[in-house]
């Protein structure tokens, strides 16, 4: 009566890496622009301008963030986000409140959470990221290109004077 299929119908998703926060807005600061690239944004202060991001933004609980419009792959919301959000996945925390509509493919909330606005869930969401950079040389390359070129030191010659006059120590005193 219970029996197990001998073929799983459902491949199984390969485990996405952990997404780390690489940038900390703190909560004293109060930034007007644009955050836009790759990498994870952390913001615990006042943001107003534009965010476009190809990784995780986190709203701290004492962040509040003003935007037409945010993008990223993940965005968490533990402080206070007014405008649109377009994400793959959201999670409002107990103590984060959303002011937009929302357009995601997964959605997460807790007990106490607040959003005004409407959700509309997507199989697939498109973020209109600009393409990622070119890579650069990692800093681990760059130090191997600078271990590698070789240092010129000047000769010492007989009519280079050197230098071997000595100062004069200072005596230590007893109180």
């Amino acid at each position: 009566m219970f029996k197990r299929n001998a073929t799983p119908t459902e491949t199984p998703q390969p485990v996405q890496a952990v997404e780390r926060i690489t940038s900390v807005l703190g909560s004293g600061v109060i930034w007007h622009g644009s955050i836009n690239g790759s990498g994870g944004v952390r913001i615990e202060g006042a943001f107003e301008g534009e965010i476009a991001l190809r990784g995780m933004l986190v709203v701290g609980e004492t962040g509040r963030v003003t935007c037409q419009n945010v993008r990223a792959n993940t965005v968490i919301v533990a402080g206070a986000v007014r405008g649109n959000i377009t994400t793959q996945k959201l999670e409002i925390r107990a103590s984060g409140r959303v002011w937009g509509d929302v357009v995601t493919t997964a959605f997460v909330t807790e007990e106490g959470a607040f959003l005004r606005g409407q959700i509309r869930m997507e199989e697939s969401v498109d973020l209109n990221l600009e393409p990622a950079p070119e890579t650069t040389p990692s800093e681990a390359a760059q130090a191997e290109v600078i271990a590698q070129t070789p240092i010129q030191v000047p000769e010492q010659t007989a009519a280079t004077p050197v230098n071997t006059q000595r100062l004069p120590r200072k005596k230590k005193t007893e109180d």
